[in-house]
């Protein structure tokens, strides 16, 4: 609990009433590898910290995966639009390792942040940082061939390499096994 104590604090520091109300808010959870933290369908009602593990983030159309996100240890994450709407989600959120999360639900996140200036600050700024990431990440869709793509998961999270099997990195950059095998290759 204290890792998410400690990154909310870093995107607003907080007064000890805020943490206080804040860490008696927090509940933990684990998860085995392939249980899903959220389905598709449901409504995400949680903003999860990673104490320990790897989640990711994808949606299924037409028996093929699209995976958006790998988040691992100390990383903030949710599903943004359900979470914010509290609407239906066509996301899922995978453990790709046995996970242990520290989270708090949508609706004393709320309380918190009428309550404390310094949670609702922190919150705004995870939304903001969430949603340059998510523009980052189109912008490399549709920008990016498959090549360049690769380079900057290297770049950005190449340590998730071994962590990660070559079909969700594949399903992750938008490519076929085939063509990251290929590209792989000239390196």
């Amino acid at each position: 609990m204290e890792g998410f104590l400690q990154a909310f604090n870093r995107l607003s520091p907080h007064t000890d009433a805020a943490r206080h109300d804040l860490l008696g808010c927090l509940r933990s959870r684990s998860f085995e590898k392939g249980d899903c933290l959220l389905r598709s369908g449901a409504i995400c009602r949680n903003l999860y910290f990673l104490d320990s593990g790897l989640v990711k983030t994808c949606f299924t159309t037409s028996d093929k995966e699209f995976i958006m996100r790998f988040f691992p240890e100390n990383n903030l994450f949710t599903v943004l639009d359900s979470f914010t709407t509290q609407a239906p989600t066509f996301y899922e959120i995978v453990a790709l390792e046995p996970t242990t999360v520290t989270c708090i639900e949508q609706a004393e996140l709320e309380v918190l942040c009428r309550k404390h200036h310094c949670t609702e600050t922190a919150f705004r700024k995870l939304l903001a940082f969430a949603t340059v990431n998510m523009m980052k990440r189109i912008s490399e869709m549709l920008e990016e061939n498959a090549t360049e793509r690769y380079k900057h998961f290297l770049k950005d999270q190449g340590a998730l390499l071994q962590r990660i099997s070559l079909g969700d990195l594949a399903n992750y950059l938008g490519i076929t096994q085939v063509s990251l095998s290929r590209i792989r290759s000239k390196k």
